[in-house]
């Protein structure tokens, strides 16, 4: 009987997939006949009045009890609502990849993005200094963003993405990200490749490097042990060349901010070799000095301490 129940299984999977995928990139292709700021507070608001029903609002709630031990029952549940408003939002706006991004240097008060003057300054020490350079970002605020803007503004740029189980979602999300985004280097075996050869060739490589990595090295999180995806840091033995956060946030009435960290030292050991686990947490304290100044922004719904 077990093995029949696995048989039927494993031929009803593909099907299931197939269904879901065909959702998907139905939702997604909807989605951008529908005006982009409209969508994205509807999307918030569905989020929010859907979240109570999901297995992850229960971790969400969870992980910001125990990040903030401080706060109230009713500032974990406010911060809890912002996240999934934050999600929703991000799902929306990702459709509209290829119109939400409307900064023009020349104008900037008439673009929904703002940018500060030390951020112009690095972006542009960033895509004239001939280097290459290695971007982290977090699931903060609209993170698609960062990849987008530096395509827009003329940087030599490439992207890692975890790319989803089912092909046809896979395809219609590549075609979105396709649009403005640079190179994109999904992740796999293959990507350490891939990312050095893109960093020979003087680009920008950016990476999400805040969810748990069961292979990953040890770092400190909010007071919790877990674990980081140590790519960067072993990038940075191969290829020695600055570091840099990017982040966007959200700001009322649909607008943004971007921004763009100043050069972040990697910890080296005796000998000045890169110290991998000691350059993650350099990094992983970045993230958190984000996301305690939005925690309502940043995607607390998986495990991130196991």
């Amino acid at each position: 009987m077990r093995r029949l129940l696995l048989r039927t299984k494993a031929k009803l999977k593909p099907a299931g997939e197939a269904v879901i995928g065909g959702f998907t990139v139905g939702a997604l292709r909807a989605t951008r006949y529908f005006d982009d700021v409209k969508t994205a507070d509807f999307f918030g608001r569905m989020a929010r009045r859907i979240a109570p029903l999901t297995r992850e609002n229960k971790i969400g709630r969870d992980n910001l009890t125990a990040a903030f031990p401080d706060k109230s029952p009713d500032e974990i549940e406010r911060i809890l609502s912002g996240v999934w408003d934050n999600l929703g939002r991000t799902a929306a706006e990702f459709a509209h990849l290829d119109r939400i991004w409307n900064y023009d240097p020349a104008r900037p008060e008439t673009s929904r993005i703002e940018i500060s003057e030390r951020s112009h300054e690095l972006f542009a020490q960033l895509r004239d200094d001939g280097k290459p350079a290695l971007i982290f970002a977090s699931h903060l605020g609209n993170w698609e963003l960062p990849a987008l803007a530096a395509a827009a503004h003329g940087l030599e740029s490439s992207a890692l993405y975890r790319r989803p189980n089912i092909a046809s979602v896979d395809r219609a999300i590549k075609e979105l990200r396709a649009v403005n985004m640079g190179t994109l280097i999904p992740a796999g075996a293959s990507a350490p490749i891939k990312i050095a050869q893109a960093l020979q060739a003087g680009h920008h490589v950016g990476m999400l490097v805040d969810q748990y990595f069961t292979n990953g090295v040890d770092v400190t999180f909010f007071g919790r042990k877990t674990r980081a995806n140590p790519m960067l840091a072993r990038m940075l033995r191969q290829i020695d060349c600055p570091i840099h956060g990017a982040r966007i946030i959200r700001l009322p009435n649909n607008r943004f901010r971007a921004e763009i960290s100043e050069e972040l030292a990697p910890a080296r050991d005796a000998s000045g070799t890169i110290d991998v686990q000691g350059t993650m947490q350099a990094i992983t304290s970045v993230i958190e000095g984000w996301i305690r100044e939005y925690p309502e922004q940043w995607l607390w719904l998986h495990r991130r301490w196991r």
